[in-house]
């Protein structure tokens, strides 16, 4: 008995969705993109993968080839945003001074506040557990480590050197990142006004703010 001819019009579906991920070059990098342009718009909480999917122009069963269900997808957005947010890092200490470690974390907390108050979105898919849990992931939280391991090495090298007041590295360590972290969370989560000080003008406290830390944590030279 002869076979029945294909549908045409399924026919044509699946080729337009087959010929749709070359269309974006890489369907994977487009649903990252669509999520992570989800998070800027609705808040990480409203990433889905139908609406990613829509946005990249394809049907709501294509993202399932890269991505086994939402979670996978947050996952690839949060290492994108992380990425970038090394990205930013890399780039501060670059223009910082090699041989002064305090110069060098401040540096680091320029890149770290500068990239968080200017990508919110992206920061919250990073810092909420609620959102994401980084450390669900081995890949991503090895990256995350290695970004403290910088922040401790550069502590480390400044007491070698003598230069902190305190000999708890990890005191100082923990100082810093509740420093950078709560500022950026006080700047996402619009507590600036009530301290008087407009949005805009926030970025403004970033590097006066890191100085007054510097200065606390740095042993008076004679």
């Amino acid at each position: 008995m002869p076979r029945a001819a294909p549908d045409k019009r399924t026919r044509r579906g699946e080729t337009q969705a087959q010929a749709r991920p070359y269309h974006h070059g890489s369907l994977k990098a487009a649903l990252v993109a669509a999520a992570l342009a989800l998070a800027e718009e609705v808040g990480a909480e409203g990433i889905s993968m139908r609406e990613a999917a829509r946005r990249a122009g394809v049907s709501p069963a294509a993202p399932f080839r890269h991505f086994p269900d939402r979670d996978a997808l947050l996952a690839a957005a949060a290492a994108e945003a992380l990425r970038r947010f090394r990205g930013e890092i890399d780039a501060a200490l670059a223009a910082a001074p090699a041989g002064d470690p305090l110069l060098r974390l401040k540096a680091f907390g320029l890149g770290y506040l500068r990239w968080a108050m200017r990508n919110p979105a992206h920061f919250q898919i990073l810092s909420t557990r609620g959102i994401f849990d980084l450390e669900s992931s081995p890949e991503l939280s090895a990256d995350n480590a290695r970004i403290i391991a910088m922040v401790e090495a550069t502590l480390a090298d400044a007491a070698s050197a003598g230069l902190l007041r305190s000999p708890d590295t990890k005191l100082v360590t923990v100082a810093s990142r509740a420093l950078v972290y709560g500022f950026a969370r006080m700047f996402i989560d619009g507590h600036f006004p009530r301290w008087k000080v407009e949005a805009e003008g926030a970025e403004l406290l970033v590097e006066p703010l890191l100085d007054l830390f510097i200065a606390g944590i740095a042993k008076p030279r004679a």
